[in-house]
């Protein structure tokens, strides 16, 4: 699998090419456009309950689709719903876990899986779910908004809002706590919020699903029934 991130940072997409008999597995609706030779499966990956528990659990689709290169090179090109930049992220055997959403394409060797990180605030729709990539291999993440990369040192601490969270290792340590009172959760729209402390390196958004529905929500124009 060789990949090239286009139209970076606002609008990326990701070229995938193929050798013959490699594949990749791509979250429904993921597919801008390939090859007319390539092959497509569509399974509930990882069998029934790991599919049902990543569809509920993690919010990402119950059927993933896996394309495959049958005997000549091909090319296909994935696409994130929302505006924004991708990174490309090597799994080498220690688990990475990524936020649900920011899934976007990943070899066939990358085994998926969800882990439930934390749950739902009050007066809040933020909630920490998490899909583990393990295994050996190439993925792409997507990013809503542009793409930013701390680094902890040893010991190091740093606070960050769930909805900005995109992927961190597994070994990474983290807490994860409502921030402020119900007053100030009620006012300010702030909710759930993760202490990490490194070594490691945490990947960012600069820009939240939650916090653009929260507002696109109650500025949909209304029917009169």
């Amino acid at each position: 699998m060789k990949t090239e991130l286009l139209y970076r940072p606002s609008f990326a997409a990701a070229r995938v090419q193929l050798d013959p008999g490699e594949g990749v597995r791509a979250d429904g609706g993921a597919m801008l456009s390939m090859s007319s030779s390539v092959q497509i499966e569509t399974n509930a990956t990882g069998g029934i309950m790991q599919s049902l528990k990543r569809s509920m659990l993690g919010g990402e689709s119950f059927f993933m689709n896996t394309f495959r290169s049958p005997d000549a090179p091909v090319e296909l090109l994935f696409a994130p719903s929302l505006p924004g930049d991708l990174v490309t992220v090597t799994i080498q055997g220690a688990p990475l876990l990524v936020n649900s959403g920011s899934f976007l394409v990943a070899e066939e060797s990358v085994t998926i899986d969800t882990k439930w990180k934390g749950g739902k605030g009050f007066f809040t729709t933020s909630s920490f779910f998490m899909v583990e990539l393990g295994g050996r291999g190439q993925a792409v993440l997507s990013a809503y908004g542009a793409l930013h990369s701390v680094e902890l040192g040893s010991g190091e601490r740093y606070t960050v809002d769930t909805g900005h969270v995109i992927a961190f290792p597994e070994t990474l340590g983290y807490t994860i706590r409502r921030i402020g009172g119900m007053k100030s959760t009620f006012f300010s729209g702030e909710g759930l919020v993760v202490d990490f402390t490194g070594p490691g390196t945490v990947l960012l958004q600069t820009r939240s699903q939650g916090d653009f529905l929260s507002w696109l929500i109650p500025n949909l124009p209304s029917t009169n029934s």
